[in-house]
C-alpha cells in the first residue's frame, strides 16, 4: 500500500486531500452553521501535537499500571489533572471491584519425560523497562479458578467448538484431560469454557509462532514479532455472559453495592487456566502421542504436532489472591449550551497488563490531545450545543471493568441524554478502521472524507477504499468501488463500548488506524516505550490523525443543528443481515443431514464410552424451515421509513427550518435504544441489543441478529422462530420511531 500512494501517483491523480470548501454541506449542520463549524474544524485540526503525544506516551508508560497498581492510581491522578488543566471540569469516579491476581503457579510435565515450565518473560538488555519485575503481573488469564490438577494432555488447536468436532470424529476425547489450545481463532476466555463443557480439567493456552512469532518476522528485540519466551496475558472471564465485575452484575460496583460470594459468580471458568509462551509449550506438546494433527492444525514448531490423549501428563496448579481493588475512572466535561442535556461522551482506557504503550497509551495519548485542543478552543470562547463528556477508563483489561461500572452506576442518566459514545483503544500505521452502530455509518464516512492520511496524503476515506478495492473478498471489492458509503464493521465486544451499545442501547463508534504494523508483544512485558518508538507509528502522525477524526466527530456531533443519524445504511445493513440468516440456515441443514448420516454409517468413532453423552456423538434434530417473514415486513417498514425520513431530513436541512429541531433530536437520541430489548438475549439478559452482540462462543467477534443467528447456529431450533419475532420487533419499533421522526420535520409520504 506504500507503494500505491507514492507522491508521483497522486500527483497524477488528483488525490491530495484538499480542504472541503466552507459550502460543501455537512450532516447535521443546517447550510448557515456550515461555515462555522469547518472554521472550527480548522482550527481544530492544528492542534493535535505529536511531539506532545510521544511525551505523554513516555510518561503514562513508564512503569506497569494494571488495576490496583500504585502506578495506575499514579498515572489516573495526573490525567485528571491535565484535563483541569486543558479546563475541563473534572473529577475520578471509584469502584471496588474484583480483580484476582497470582499467588502460585505451576505447570509441569510429569511423564513420560518431566520438563517445568519457567512462566516468566525474560528482561532484555536493549528494553530498559522489560526489567521492571518487581512492578510486573506475572503472567496468568484473570479470573481462572484456582485448581490444583494432573491429567493427560490433548491439543485441541485455537480450541474452538468446530475442533472438538473435528477431535470427536477422530476418536479423541479431552474428558478429564488439560488441554493445550493456540492463542487466536477465539477470544480467550472461550477455550477454558468450551473444554470444560467436554469434560476437561485444566486449560493452557499458548502463542504459537506461526500465528504470533517468528513466522511473521524477526523477534523482539531485533524485529517487533513475539520472542519465545513472551506471553499474552489476559482476562477469561466468560464476558459473553456479562463484562464487568463479576460479583455485581447490572450494578456499580459501589462500595455499598450488594455482591455475590465469589464461588456463585457465574463468569469465573470452572476450570484452571494458564497462558504460557511457546518456548514453555514446545516441550509439552513434543512429549504429545496419538494421531498426527490435521494440516491445518500445525503451527510453527519444529516438532511434529500430534492430539494426544498421553502419554504426556502434566501438573497444572493455579492459586490467585481473590480480593478487592479500587478503579480509577477519570470523568471530565465541558458543559453544552442550548442541548446541555444531551451528552456526547468520548472514551479510552489507561490501564495496562504492564507498561502497556501500545495498549492503551497509543489510543489515549489521541484522546488526551483531543481534550487539550477542545479545552483551548473553550478557553478562547468557542461553546457546544451538547455537552461533551471525556472518560480515561481503568480496568479495562480485566474485562471492562471501569467503563461497565460506570454506567451501570448510571443507567439511567445515560438512557435519558446519551448521544453517542466514541471509543478507542490501541492506535498504529495504517487505514482508519471504524465500527458501529449503522445509523452512524453516512456520518462517519463524512468524517474520514476531511481527515488526511499522513503517509499518503490523500484522505483517510480514499486510502481505505483503495486498500478494498486491492485486498478485500470480490463483495467487498465491489461495495467499494460502487457504494456510496464505505461500509462500517458491527461491534461485538473486547473494548469500553460494550456496555454503551450492549447494554444500553446508546449508538457507539469504535475507532483507530491500523493494519501495517506487525507486532507480536500484545499483554507482554514487552509492549513498552522502547517497541512502540522501533515498531509502530513512532512519529505519531496517526496519533495525531486518530486525535483528528475522533475530535471532529466529537465536535460534529455535539454541534449538530439535526443529530447526524441515518437510517436508509441500516436498513441496508439490516437487509444483509437477514439474508445471511437465511443462507445459515440452508448450510446449516446441510451440515446437520450429512453429519446424521455419517452417525449412521458408522463413521464417527466413540471416544469412550458410546452410552457417555459427553463423548458419544449424537444424532440432531433434522433443519426445520423458519418464518422469516415478520423480520421481512419489518424490514421493508424499515426500508420505507428510512427512506421518507431522508427525504424530510434533506428538505429541513435545505431550508435551514430551525423550529423542530430540538423536539426531533430529543427523539433521534433514542433511535438505538429502539433496537434494544427489556429481555436481553436468552441465557444473558444483560445483553440487549437485537442486532449486535459479542457471541456466546466468540467472546470479541460480534453476531448480528443474535438470538436468531446462535439460535440457528447450535441447532436451537424450538428458538429460532420466536427470535425472529423478536428481533422483528426491535426493527418494527425503529421503523415506527422514524416514522415519527419524518412527521415531526414535517415530511410527506
Amino acid at each position: 500500500m506504500r507503494a500505491l500512494f507514492s507522491p508521483l501517483l497522486i500527483s497524477a491523480t488528483g488525490l491530495a486531500l484538499a480542504a472541503a470548501p466552507a459550502d460543501t454541506p455537512l450532516r447535521g449542520f443546517f447550510p448557515q452553521s456550515v461555515q462555522a463549524e469547518r472554521d472550527l474544524e480548522t482550527r481544530f485540526k492544528a492542534m493535535p501535537d505529536p511531539t506532545h503525544m510521544r511525551e505523554v506516551m513516555r510518561r503514562l508508560s513508564a512503569r506497569p499500571h494494571h488495576v490496583g497498581s500504585p502506578y495506575d492510581k499514579e498515572n489516573a491522578e495526573w490525567i485528571l489533572e491535565q484535563f483541569k488543566s486543558y479546563g475541563w471540569d473534572a473529577h475520578i469516579e471509584n469502584f471496588d471491584v474484583l480483580f484476582p491476581t497470582p499467588v502460585e503457579r505451576v505447570v509441569e510435565l510429569v511423564t513420560p519425560t518431566t520438563f517445568k515450565g519457567k512462566l516468566q518473560e525474560t528482561a532484555l538488555p536493549a528494553d530498559p523497562t522489560s526489567n521492571q519485575q518487581a512492578e510486573q503481573l506475572p503472567s496468568y488469564n484473570a479470573y481462572s479458578v484456582d485448581g490444583d490438577v494432573t491429567a493427560p494432555l490433548v491439543f485441541v488447536n485455537y480450541g474452538v467448538p468446530a475442533d472438538y468436532e473435528e477431535l470427536e470424529q477422530r476418536g479423541v476425547s479431552v474428558k478429564g484431560a488439560i488441554v493445550i489450545a493456540k492463542y487466536g481463532g477465539s477470544w480467550r476466555g472461550i477455550k477454558p469454557k468450551v473444554a470444560a463443557e467436554h469434560g476437561a480439567v485444566g486449560c493452557l493456552i499458548y502463542s504459537d509462532p506461526r500465528d504470533d512469532g517468528y513466522a511473521g518476522g524477526d523477534v523482539f528485540p531485533n524485529g517487533p514479532m513475539r520472542p519465545a519466551q513472551g506471553v499474552q496475558r489476559g482476562s477469561v472471564a466468560d464476558m459473553p455472559t456479562y463484562p464487568g465485575d463479576p460479583l455485581t452484575p447490572g450494578v456499580g460496583a459501589t462500595k455499598s453495592a450488594k455482591r455475590l460470594a465469589v464461588s456463585e459468580a457465574p463468569t469465573i471458568t470452572k476450570i484452571p487456566v494458564l497462558p504460557i509462551s511457546y518456548g514453555d509449550a514446545q516441550p509439552l506438546l513434543a512429549a504429545l502421542g496419538g494421531p498426527i494433527a490435521p494440516a491445518a492444525w500445525r503451527g510453527g514448531l519444529p516438532i511434529t504436532y500430534r492430539l494426544g490423549a498421553g502419554p504426556a501428563r502434566v501438573h497444572l496448579k493455579v492459586k490467585s489472591d481473590w480480593s478487592l481493588k479500587t478503579l480509577y475512572d477519570v470523568i471530565a466535561r465541558l458543559p453544552g449550551t442550548t442541548e446541555a442535556d444531551q451528552w456526547v461522551i468520548r472514551g479510552n482506557h489507561h490501564d495496562a497488563w504492564v507498561n502497556g504503550a501500545q495498549d492503551p497509551i497509543s489510543g489515549l495519548v489521541s484522546e488526551l490531545e483531543e481534550a487539550r485542543a477542545l479545552g483551548a478552543l473553550y478557553k478562547q470562547g468557542w461553546r457546544s450545543k451538547r455537552t461533551i463528556i471525556y472518560a480515561a477508563w481503568d480496568g479495562e483489561e480485566p474485562g471492562l471493568l471501569g467503563s461497565t461500572e460506570w454506567v451501570e452506576a448510571h443507567a439511567d442518566e445515560l438512557r435519558a441524554h446519551a448521544v453517542a459514545y466514541l471509543n478507542s483503544d490501541t492506535n498504529s500505521r495504517g487505514y482508519l478502521g471504524v465500527e458501529g452502530s449503522h445509523s452512524l455509518e453516512k456520518f462517519m464516512n463524512g468524517v474520514a472524507l476531511d481527515v488526511e492520511d499522513p503517509e499518503s496524503g490523500v484522505s483517510s476515506w480514499k486510502r481505505l477504499q483503495a486498500a478494498r478495492i486491492l485486498n478485500a473478498s470480490p463483495d467487498a471489492r465491489r461495495d467499494a468501488r460502487d457504494r456510496e458509503d464505505l461500509r462500517i464493521g458491527a461491534l461485538g465486544s473486547g473494548s469500553d463500548y460494550s456496555s454503551f451499545i450492549d447494554h444500553l442501547g446508546v449508538a457507539s463508534l469504535n475507532l483507530g488506524y491500523g493494519g501495517e504494523d506487525n507486532g507480536g508483544i500484545y499483554h507482554s512485558i514487552y509492549d513498552d516505550f522502547y517497541w512502540f518508538m522501533h515498531f509502530s507509528d513512532s512519529s505519531f502522525v496517526y496519533g495525531r490523525a486518530l486525535a483528528q477524526v475522533s475530535g471532529i466527530a466529537v465536535l460534529r456531533l455535539a454541534n449538530a443543528d439535526l443529530l447526524p443519524f441515518a437510517f436508509t445504511n441500516l436498513a441496508e445493513t439490516i437487509q444483509t443481515y437477514v439474508k445471511d440468516l437465511q443462507s445459515l440456515r440452508d448450510r446449516r441443514a446441510e451440515q446437520i443431514t450429512e453429519r446424521n448420516r455419517e452417525i449412521e454409517d458408522g463413521l464417527f468413532k466413540f471416544t469412550s464410552d458410546p452410552r457417555d453423552p459427553i463423548t458419544a456423538p449424537q444424532r440432531q434434530q433434522p433443519a426445520p424451515q423458519l418464518n422469516f417473514a415478520p423480520l421481512l415486513n419489518a424490514l421493508d417498514s424499515l426500508n420505507h421509513a428510512a427512506s421518507r425520513y431522508e427525504k424530510a431530513y434533506t428538505r429541513a436541512v435545505n431550508e435551514g427550518r430551525l423550529a423542530n429541531a430540538k423536539a426531533v433530536n430529543e427523539r433521534l437520541v433514542q433511535a438505538e435504544r429502539a433496537l434494544t430489548s427489556t429481555e436481553g438475549l436468552k441465557n444473558r439478559p444483560w445483553y440487549v441489543h437485537m442486532l449486535y452482540a459479542p457471541g456466546f462462543y466468540t467472546g470479541y467477534g460480534v453476531k448480528t441478529i443474535p438470538g436468531v443467528r446462535e439460535a440457528i447456529e447450535q441447532g436451537q431450533w424450538q428458538d429460532a422462530d420466536r427470535e425472529i419475532a423478536r428481533a422483528a420487533a426491535a426493527v418494527e419499533r425503529e421503523a415506527t420511531l422514524v416514522s415519527s421522526l419524518t412527521s415531526t420535520l414535517g415530511g410527506g409520504s
